[in-house]
């Protein structure tokens, strides 16, 4: 079942290396490469658990490129696992460059999650060199249906991998997290399922949350003007129009054009508010402000969101839900919705509960 995923996976979007390849330009040893690919994939296809790898002997050592992987990786796991994070608060994974230890801390680890879909582009060939070793490495995004995913115009085709702004979709991110910790360590396949679904909960209580309060935006305001295409996910699960200076990776450059119809835009529909992202420099998000100012229409930044990196860990910013609250909330009041006092965690009681401990 899985492997027909893998090969579904292969034919709708190429190997994760050539299609980084691709966004380079780089056309040499582009057959090599998806070969090399393939085993990219070969851990999600093998039930049986790598020796030593099973977490009654001790946790699992697992490598995620991402704070929202991590996060999410942790409440599955559960003390089965230590789980670590390449890139911090303020990364941009899209021009993020994997370092020394990084390539280290992946051969070591009995398991590594990454996103998938063109997110992590230099970090491709580093994944590949790792996986073809031997290691387990695992795409969350692999579940995906092809119906969820959004191809933006100006994308090439690729489908945008920012599928945690929509938390329906990250769900089912969490069920492909299950099923390859359960993959690798089948002793622990009871709390991981446990551990799966409660999170999972928690997600669909943020999901009902985001439509409640976004849907309190007066029509006319819900236009989400951003620094990056980050928010494609949020706008289509909640009704939003988004719109990015920069396309869906940070390493395009928004042109004097694209800044001029972006003002027209803010202009013509009295948006009051754009905002800036904590991995985006705000220079185009100020260029739109100034540009707009010279037409005579007052535009504010709304507030910082986090797209492509939560926020500091240790704090409620620091988890996937509290990065998406955080968005939505600042959003909400930016254009003129409403937040209930105390906002999810107040309305739906909502408290990091600790996931099942299953370890001997």
């Amino acid at each position: 079942m899985l492997q027909s995923r893998i090969a579904d996976s292969e034919a709708r979007y190429g190997s994760p290396t050539a299609r980084g390849r691709a966004a380079w330009g780089v056309v040499v040893l582009r057959l090599w490469l998806a070969l090399m690919a393939l085993s990219l994939y070969a851990p999600v296809s093998t039930p049986q658990p790598t020796p030593g790898s099973s977490a009654s002997e001790g946790p699992l050592e697992i490598v995620c490129t991402t704070g929202m992987i991590a996060d999410m990786v942790r409440n599955v796991a559960g003390e089965r696992a230590r789980v670590s994070t390449l890139m911090g608060e303020g990364v941009d994974p899209h021009l993020y460059k994997p370092t020394r230890s990084d390539i280290a801390a992946l051969s070591r680890a009995d398991v590594s999650f990454y996103n998938g879909l063109m997110l992590e582009g230099r970090m491709t060939d580093a994944l590949v060199r790792v996986a073809s070793s031997g290691r387990r490495v695992f795409a969350v995004t692999e579940m995906i249906p092809e119906d969820r995913l959004l191809s933006p115009d100006g994308a090439e085709g690729h489908p945008d991998p920012h599928l945690w702004m929509d938390p329906s979709a990250w769900g089912i991110a969490v069920d492909a997290v299950r099923d390859a910790l359960i993959a690798c360590d089948p002793a622990g396949a009871d709390v991981y399922a446990k551990n799966a679904a409660a999170y999972r909960e928690r997600v669909i209580a943020l999901d009902a949350y985001a439509r409640r309060v976004l849907e309190s935006v007066p029509e006319r305001s819900r236009v989400l003007v951003t620094a990056h295409d980050a928010f494609n996910y949020l706008g289509a699960r909640y009704g939003f129009d988004v719109v990015g200076i920069q396309g869906l990776s940070t390493e395009s450059e928004a042109g004097v054009r694209d800044i001029e119809r972006l003002v027209g835009l803010i202009v013509d529909r009295a948006i009051p508010a754009v905002f800036v992202e904590s991995t985006v420099s705000d220079r185009g998000v100020r260029a739109l402000i100034a540009g707009a100012a010279a037409r005579g229409h007052t535009v504010t930044i709304g507030g910082e969101l986090y797209s492509d990196a939560m926020g500091r860990a240790g704090t409620y910013e620091g988890t996937y839900i509290g990065m998406l609250e955080h968005n939505v909330n600042t959003i909400a009041r930016a254009l003129g919705g409403s937040v209930p006092e105390g906002g999810l965690r107040a309305s739906t009681a909502e408290a990091p509960a600790a996931p099942a401990r299953g370890l001997p």
